[in-house]
């Protein structure tokens, strides 16, 4: 299983990747596998604004429903639109092409409370 060294993680399974102020997030690799084929995904609109822990939508596979939590605060800036029609990318490309929105944080200090790849690595075992 593959956790990119780019990127902090939570341990909630989702992964946060900075470039400045703003950050993209979707789901690990480890957590799209344990759904299984993902076959909707419930994303926020943009503008919308969540703090650290809060539940910004919700990810349903052939398993199950769960739901996704925001690894910092911030405003959401854009949504992975592609998704609506093919929600089997977070399957399919995690790390990339999956991902679900983009932010501008609010609190950069709390990236402090994420995971390196290696420490969420760590947590799986």
């Amino acid at each position: 299983m593959e956790f990119l060294k780019d990127r902090k993680y939570s341990s909630d399974h989702e992964w946060i990747v900075v470039e400045g102020d703003e950050a993209t997030i979707g789901i690990t690799e480890y957590a799209q596998d344990a759904l299984g084929e993902v076959v909707y995904v419930d994303l926020p609109s943009e503008g919308d604004t969540f703090e650290a822990g809060d539940t910004f939508g919700e990810v349903e596979s052939v398993k199950s429903v769960s739901e996704l939590f925001m690894p910092v605060s911030g405003e959401i800036i854009a949504i992975n639109d592609a998704l609506d029609d093919a929600p089997e990318t977070i399957n399919d490309d995690p790390y990339e092409n999956g991902w679900m929105i983009r932010i501008t944080m609010s609190d950069p200090e709390e990236l402090k409370n994420l995971l390196e790849a290696d420490e969420y690595a760590a947590t799986l075992d």
